[in-house]
């Protein structure tokens, strides 16, 4: 998993770690956040159902949580990635 260097200085500088140790927690976040958007959907689904929410109600949570929850980038293909810098 490529972990920007950018990001280890910084954990490093913020916490005091050593650069062993920040990569570590970084790459440890970063595995705990590596879930595709319609794994998170999937499994985000059958709690809420698990606690007798409905389905209306759900998916507007989901919604509205999906905002901010860090979840793993899609599989783009070239073609996808020249569309987002060319239009």
């Amino acid at each position: 998993m490529h972990v920007d260097p950018r990001l280890l200085q910084h954990v490093q500088d913020s916490t005091g770690l050593g650069a062993a140790e920040a990569a570590r927690l970084v790459q440890d976040i970063l595995a705990f956040h590596d879930e595709t958007v319609e794994g998170w959907v999937r499994r985000r689904h059958a709690e809420l159902k698990l606690h007798g929410a409905r389905n209306d109600a759900i998916f507007a949570r989901l919604r509205e949580e999906l905002r901010t929850t860090v979840v793993a980038a899609p599989d783009l293909t070239e073609r996808q990635l020249r569309r987002i810098i060319y239009g």
